[in-house]
């Protein structure tokens, strides 16, 4: 879990720090000293959490936690040494509101809530159902919509793209271009200048030399690409 610190009061950033040293599976992400720049550090560090100090110059806590919202993340704890605030700290859907000074077993109690949110959310987008992505090809005469989860890869030819499905070999107008646009990854990686490969049909990889690599695919389908190329490909199928 990463964790942006955000207090003006640099003695307070070291002690949130060490504290959160004492917590397992907590990683200190950044720090801020000012609302302005928790902003910016939340938009390039990308932190689950932010301990959020209220009073800080160029936007208190409470109007960075509003800026931040609707978005799901990051949770904030709010850190601070004035508790009149805390009805309007949870109508910006705080997580928890701690006084100083902080307590480990306080500030774990949060996290821990912490967390259980974070694995909410995340069952929460794994159940959600996206629908199945198509693209027209013809076959023939026939116009056909082929499931792109059944697209083993999309091979650059004159006048078109070939589909090589689990289903047939069909044709489309598209440019290879537009379809690296339409489906990119890590479902579909472009291997080579012609050739566009869907990651969940990888079946091996074997080097033929000390640069080049031969993928197999489903249905006996082969390519052979280059060895960093072979590393994306098997960091995207995640295999």
């Amino acid at each position: 879990m990463k964790v942006l610190i955000a207090d003006d009061e640099p003695i307070a950033r070291q002690v949130l720090r060490e504290l959160l040293e004492e917590c397992p599976g907590v990683a200190v992400a950044g720090e801020a000293a000012s609302g302005a720049e928790a902003l910016r550090q939340v938009e390039r560090l990308n932190p689950d959490v932010v301990l959020l100090d209220i009073h800080m110059p160029q936007a208190d806590g409470l109007a960075v936690a509003r800026r931040l919202r609707p978005e799901p993340l990051p949770l904030i704890i709010y850190v601070t040494a004035y508790e009149q605030h805390a009805v309007a700290a949870f109508e910006t859907g705080a997580v928890d509101y701690l006084l100083k000074p902080v307590r480990l077993e306080r500030l774990r109690a949060a996290l821990d809530r912490a967390r259980a949110r974070l694995e909410a959310l995340q069952a929460a987008q794994a159940a959600r159902i996206e629908p199945p992505q198509r693209i027209a090809a013809r076959l023939g005469e026939e116009i056909h919509l082929v499931d792109t989860r059944d697209v083993i890869l999309f091979r650059a030819v004159d006048g078109g793209v070939e589909i090589i499905a689990t289903s047939g070999r069909y044709r489309a107008s598209h440019p290879l271009r537009e379809l690296e646009r339409r489906f990119p990854p890590p479902q579909f990686r472009r291997i080579h200048r012609a050739i566009l490969v869907n990651t969940a049909h990888l079946r091996s990889i074997s080097p033929l030399s000390s640069r080049r690599y031969l993928l197999r695919l489903t249905g006996g389908i082969e390519a052979v690409v280059s060895k960093r190329m072979a590393g994306i490909i098997r960091e995207a199928a995640q295999w």
